[in-house]
């Protein structure tokens, strides 16, 4: 597969876009946000419908307590705010006010990973995937270009049930055919082979794709699966592919602890026990800098991608 990244679209536009798209066929959604409605392009929505729009300020604490009410009377709240905040400012009142009773209120976290850039280590999620994924009652999705968002919104708000949405500041580029359907149940796989398992989501998997094709030109054969939903986790699909290699490669714009790599590791511990290696930021806060060189220097674009590869699959075959 071959990824044209000089082609960049908003996601947060798509966000954005979709809300107003389904505000129009369902009059239950509702959107909240904490005062940074231009920035996670809730605002289109709020000049739509501006009686189901609520801004609660910077409180995200507020805003989630209140999705948890307009939930506990039918409505489809979508609460959204940066990652940082939109999780680790309101872990309480997720936890008890909207997992607990399993109300049905959909969160999405916007400006996820390192990529948030100059912003610096404040505002740069990196334990969002891990808090979420730890709360019973919520499911966790990363997209990974506009086309799979606009599907995951979509699912978000015809089904019942807490969500975490997790959607980077970075534009990304299209991976997704017109073909292409979101499946909740489903990892994708992207890319055959038999060197390796690489499993990604969110805006590393254009990164990975490039990645994994230099190295088939270097006689390297990667398998490439993309898992939007962290949890619940597709661990049939992830098995079946990983007994074929019987060597994972994990990859994140998230902290390698808690993340998509530690949802690999707990199934294979259990059910397949296979050699792991996680590549994300390791147990770092990040730092201020333009988005591509943060991804450089933590290891995550193509290029070092693909250096952090072949490294780990020419171990791999001495020891094997």
């Amino acid at each position: 597969m071959i990824i044209n990244k000089d082609d960049r679209k908003s996601i947060r536009n798509v966000f954005g876009k979709t809300l107003v798209e389904l505000g129009k066929v369902n009059p239950n959604i509702v959107v909240l946000d904490a005062d940074l409605s231009c920035s996670t392009q809730t605002a289109l929505f709020a000049k739509e419908f501006p009686d189901r729009f609520f801004n609660s300020g910077i409180a995200e604490q507020d805003m989630i307590a209140t999705a948890a009410g307009l939930a506990s009377v039918g409505k489809i709240p979508f609460a959204s705010s940066f990652a940082m905040f939109a999780t680790g400012r309101t872990y309480d009142q997720i936890r008890n006010s909207v997992c607990y009773p399993e109300f049905n209120v959909k969160i999405v976290g916007t400006h996820g990973g390192v990529t948030v850039g100059e912003d610096g280590a404040s505002h740069q999620a990196l334990e969002d995937i891990s808090l979420m994924r730890s709360i019973p009652n919520m499911s966790v999705i990363v997209p990974s270009d506009c086309r799979e968002c606009e599907q995951v919104i979509k699912f978000a708000a015809e089904n019942y049930g807490a969500m975490y949405i997790r959607i980077p500041r970075t534009n990304v580029c299209d991976i997704f055919g017109d073909d292409y359907e979101f499946d909740f149940c489903k990892a994708k796989v992207i890319e055959e082979g038999t060197d390796v398992t690489v499993i990604t989501n969110g805006e590393t998997l254009a990164e990975v794709i490039e990645a994994c094709e230099n190295l088939k030109k270097q006689g390297y054969s990667s398998q490439i699966i993309h898992v939007p939903v962290v949890k619940p986790l597709d661990g049939a699909t992830i098995i079946e592919c990983v007994k074929k290699t019987k060597f994972v490669i994990t990859v994140e714009n998230h902290s390698i602890i808690g993340g998509l790599g530690s949802a690999i590791c707990e199934l294979l511990a259990e059910y397949y026990p296979t050699p792991v290696h996680r590549i994300g930021v390791n147990d770092t806060f990040g730092q201020s800098g333009k988005w591509d060189f943060l991804l450089d220097y933590y290891g995550l674009n193509s290029e070092k991608l693909e250096l952090s590869i072949k490294r780990y699959i020419d171990k791999y075959r001495l020891v094997k």
